[in-house]
């Protein structure tokens, strides 16, 4: 019973992944083709500060909430506390920037979307707990249709209005506002049918402070992950131009896409990590084996993403955005590509250490990262500009990977580098001999692809029996 329903929530959330990535490349995708790089920028830029502002209000509250309701908490009573934190939360945010747009009128003549977006995103915020308490109630299905209708509307309508006409940044802001309404709409009517209406319109001033007292511990960890995650970009809209974070977003766009073999990976790390902790599994050679296979493929994924993704960009993003991003963001996508191995070890590495209760660990760790990064940006964005964003992003990433392993004190990890390397040397290597010897984009493609396995084989990254033994391993 218990599988059938990890089965059914691991199918349910996938699809949500897939559908909403989907969906979000279409949206991204047709805004960078019909707006010039000044609104696109602009647009970017505003969602970026917006999205990290919305998540910073939840003050960590929105997992408490889940874990909560998981543990069979009062449904009712905990959803009320949280519906009001946004309600209070959302309102006084958007009063003040509100109030600051009469204050500093210059800086929201140039930011002029930051009001309008700014409702969308608010309406957004206040349906949150009802996708937290369906999440704590594991209701996968219904996550599902709360998550992806909005991205659905935009891309439908997006993709009509493209083959109809030209789509203005007015028309693009009614149209993302339109899909905030609609996914707060849907999270409100389903709701209902987990709590009847009016019963969770109570307010206990003593529960709620028990709440946010329980919540200040994610607080901290929320706040170095949502800067990391958009920083770069707020940075570049303010300092630089518009012009060069269209371009920048546009090339973190799809690296982020790149990334999505660990967005499937990552969620069956923690439980796997936790059984295998928990039962010493680390003292048995053979589970020991099955682990250490694990992140052997997953460098084998990673720098194969890595070797795709350079030698494809200009190929094929240049004709699809009408030369707009891809000769541009050459250097960009080439520097953020050197990090996506250290990506995947470095998720492998937090699932350990979450895995092993190391809370207290993991926000130093994320402290140390968020502020190299933010020191990066500061540094080397003014002079190198969106190839300075991408070169402090890396080496935040490089510096947690170097943290990580240094506090995990698991020998059997002590070597985990040498995958990592082997699987990296591997992609470079063959990517640069194809371009070497062929000047047919195809044919480097096909050349490089074939070098990439032999060298995998030769440094028995790759073996005839893994395959077998992944499969085993999941079977257990």
């Amino acid at each position: 019973m218990l599988k059938r329903k990890i089965i059914r929530g691991l199918s349910a959330t996938t699809l949500q992944l897939v559908i909403n990535q989907l969906f979000g490349v279409l949206i991204f995708y047709i805004l960078s083709r019909e707006l010039t790089k000044n609104n696109f920028g602009e647009l970017n830029w505003t969602l970026a500060v917006l999205l990290t502002a919305f998540n910073l209000l939840s003050f960590g509250m929105d997992q408490m909430l889940v874990k909560k309701i998981a543990a069979g908490g009062n449904r009712s009573a905990l959803l009320s506390l949280y519906v009001l934190h946004t309600l209070i939360a959302g309102a006084l945010f958007y009063g003040l920037l509100f109030s600051a747009s009469l204050i500093f009128p210059e800086f929201f003549v140039r930011h002029h979307l930051l009001l309008l977006i700014g409702i969308g995103k608010l309406l957004l915020f206040f349906s949150t707990p009802f996708k937290q308490l369906v999440t704590g109630l594991q209701k996968y299905n219904w996550l599902l249709y709360m998550s992806v209708c909005s991205s659905v509307l935009r891309g439908l309508v997006l993709l009509f209005i493209s083959f109809h006409g030209n789509i203005s940044i007015q028309t693009a802001v009614i149209i993302f506002i339109g899909g905030d309404a609609m996914e707060l709409l849907v999270c409100f009517i389903i709701n209902n049918n987990l709590v009847k209406p009016g019963k969770f319109y109570t307010w206990n001033r003593q529960e709620y402070v028990q709440l946010l007292r329980e919540s200040l511990p994610q607080v901290g960890v929320v706040i170095f992950t949502s800067a990391i995650a958009r920083f770069d970009w707020i940075f570049i809209g303010l300092f630089v131009s518009d012009v060069k974070l269209a371009e920048y977003s546009f090339a973190y766009k799809i690296f982020e896409i790149t990334t999505l073999p660990l967005l499937a990976i990552a969620p069956l790390l923690v439980p796997l990590f936790t059984i295998f902790f928990q039962q010493q599994k680390e003292n048995n050679p053979m589970s020991l084996h099955n682990v250490k296979l694990l992140l052997r493929m997953e460098m084998v994924i990673a720098a194969l993403t890595a070797l795709l993704l350079n030698l494809l960009w200009i190929p094929v993003i240049d004709p699809v955005t009408q030369g707009k991003y891809g000769a541009v963001n050459m250097h960009t996508i080439f520097i953020l590509s050197l990090c996506i191995p250290v990506l995947y070890l470095n998720n492998f590495l937090w699932s350990i250490h979450f895995a092993k209760g190391r809370l207290r660990a993991i926000f130093y760790i994320f402290a140390i990262t968020f502020s190299v990064n933010i020191l990066g940006d500061i540094f080397l964005i003014p002079r190198w500009k969106n190839e300075g964003a991408a070169w402090a992003f890396i080496i935040a990433v490089f510096v947690q990977a170097a943290l990580y392993l240094r506090t995990t004190g698991l020998p059997w990890l002590k070597n985990c580098w040498v995958s990592l390397l082997l699987c990296s040397a591997s992609a470079a290597i063959s990517g640069i001999a194809s371009r070497y010897f062929f000047w047919s984009d195809w044919m480097i493609i096909s050349f490089a692809l074939i070098t990439y396995l032999l060298f995998l084989a030769a440094t028995f990254q790759l073996k005839r029996s893994d395959l077998s033994e992944i499969k085993a391993f999941f079977k257990q």
